[in-house]
C-alpha cells in the first residue's frame, strides 16, 4: 500500500461527526457457524460474548452489541457479508474472520470504507507486508510464526529429515514458508493437499514409504480430525508428528487419543500463567463449561482491544484517528500477556511448544512445555509503508 494512501486514509479519518447521543456501537463479526467447521465458530462467537458480558455490555463505556454472520468457510460469502455489515448495518468495526482467504476477500472493502478491521484469527503475509493498512490490526499472529516457531524448535532438537505436508491455499503456502525459514534440516518431500480433503490415505501411503525422521503438518479444523485419526490409523504412530493449529480444543475431543504426544506450536494455550489469562479461563469454563480454544482467546482479545480504543476516545467511535493511535499501545489486558505491536500492526509476541496429554480429570489438553520464541517479529513487516 502507498505511503499516499495510508496518510489520505488517516487525514480522511479527522474530518467526522461525534457519535450521536444514545448510539449504539456495533461491531461486525465475521466467522463460520455451520457445518464441520461451526466449532471453531462457536468458541470465536463464545470468546467474544464473553467478553463483551465482562464489559457490562458496552465499549468503552457506550452499549454495543455484536453482530455475527456466518461466512460458511467461503471467501465470496465473508466478502458479502463484510459488505451487508457496512452499508445495511453499519458496523462501526468489523472483526473474527477464520481463513485467510476470507481475510483477503474482506480486506479491501474494510479497509477502504475507514472503519477499522481486527482479525482474531487470518494473518495472510501480503497483510502483514505491502498491503498492510493503519486501520488494521490483528490480535492473533501473522501466519508463518506458529510454524516458524515449529521450524526453530525442531531444529534445535537436530532432526535431521521431514516429511511436509500443507492444504494448497494461502494459509497452507505461508505455514509451509514459514516453518522451512527456521528449519534448516533436509525437507524429504513437501506435499500440498485439497482444500478440505477428508481421505489422506493415499498420501500417508507414499509418507510411510519415504520413512522420514518426523513429520510436520497444518491441517485445521475438520482436515486435522481427519489427518490425524488416518495417520494413526495407518501405524505411523512411531514417526513424530508436530503440527500447526491441527490439534488444539476445537479438534482435540473428535480426534480422540490418535492426538496424544503430538507436538503442537502457538501464542498461547489455557495454562499460561498471566492474571488475564486465567481469569478468562475460570470464566470461560464456569459459562460455558468447556476449556478455551485459541480461537476464544483471540475472538475474547480483539473486544478487549476495541473497548480499548473506544474508552480512549471517550465512545465517539467517528475519531478513527485517535482510536488508531490507541489500539496501537496495545493497552489492555491481553489473554497472552503483555505485548507490543509492531509497525504493521502485527503483535511482537511469545510463542511456544506444546504437547498432546491428558489433564487429571482426562480431558485432552495441549500441555506448555517450552518457551520457542520471546519477543518475536514477523517476517514482512519491513516491506509494510507504515513507520
Amino acid at each position: 500500500m502507498k505511503t499516499s494512501f495510508i496518510a489520505a486514509l488517516l487525514a480522511s479519518c479527522l474530518c467526522v461527526a461525534p457519535t450521536l447521543a444514545g448510539a449504539k456501537i456495533k461491531v461486525g463479526f465475521i466467522t463460520t457457524t455451520s457445518g464441520p467447521s461451526g466449532i471453531v465458530g462457536k468458541h470465536m462467537k463464545d470468546g467474544a460474548d464473553l467478553a463483551l458480558e465482562n464489559l457490562g455490555g458496552k465499549l468503552g463505556g457506550v452499549d454495543a452489541e455484536i453482530i455475527y454472520g456466518d461466512a460458511q468457510y467461503k471467501p465470496d460469502v465473508g466478502r458479502q457479508l463484510a459488505e451487508q455489515m457496512l452499508k445495511q448495518d453499519k458496523v462501526d468495526f468489523v472483526t473474527g474472520v477464520i481463513l485467510s482467504s476470507t481475510l483477503l476477500a474482506v480486506y479491501q472493502p474494510v479497509i477502504k470504507s475507514g472503519n477499522i478491521l481486527v482479525s482474531a484469527n487470518a494473518g495472510p503475509s501480503q497483510i502483514a507486508g505491502k498491503m498492510c493498512a493503519p486501520n488494521f490490526f490483528t490480535t492473533s499472529w501473522q501466519n508463518d510464526q506458529t510454524p516458524e516457531a515449529m521450524g526453530k524448535y525442531m531444529n534445535d532438537k537436530k532432526i535431521t529429515d521431514v516429511y511436509v505436508m500443507a492444504p494448497n491455499y494461502a494459509a497452507g503456502k505461508d505455514m509451509v514458508a514459514g516453518f522451512k525459514r527456521y528449519f534448516k534440516g533436509r525437507i524429504i518431500n513437501e506435499v500440498y493437499t485439497t482444500f478440505g480433503q477428508a481421505d489422506y490415505q493415499a498420501e500417508l501411503s507414499q509418507l510411510k514409504a519415504a520413512k522420514p525422521k518426523a513429520v510436520f503438518v497444518f491441517y485445521s479444523g475438520g482436515m486435522g480430525i481427519q489427518f490425524f485419526k488416518q495417520y494413526a490409523q495407518a501405524g505411523l504412530r512411531d514417526i513424530p508428528l508436530y503440527s500447526v493449529f491441527g490439534a488444539d480444543e476445537t479438534t482435540l475431543p473428535a480426534i480422540g487419543d490418535a492426538a496424544v504426544g503430538n507436538y503442537e506450536a502457538g501464542f498461547w494455550n489455557y495454562d499460561l500463567d498471566f492474571p488475564a489469562n486465567r481469569k478468562f479461563v475460570d470464566a470461560f469454563r464456569k459459562k460455558y463449561g468447556y476449556i478455551p480454544s485459541y480461537y476464544a482467546a483471540q475472538s475474547y482479545d480483539a473486544i478487549n482491544l476495541i473497548n480499548s480504543a473506544v474508552k480512549a476516545v471517550h465512545g465517539n467511535v467517528k475519531d478513527k484517528k485517535g482510536m488508531i493511535a490507541a489500539m496501537e499501545k496495545a493497552d489492555f489486558d491481553s489473554v497472552r500477556g503483555p505485548f507490543h505491536y509492531n509497525t504493521n500492526h502485527f503483535p511482537i509476541q511469545n510463542f511456544y511448544l506444546f504437547q498432546v496429554v491428558k489433564d487429571e480429570q482426562g480431558n485432552l489438553v495441549r500441555k506448555t512445555i517450552a518457551t520457542v520464541f520471546q519477543a518475536h517479529k514477523d517476517h514482512y513487516y519491513d516491506q509494510c509503508a507504515m513507520k
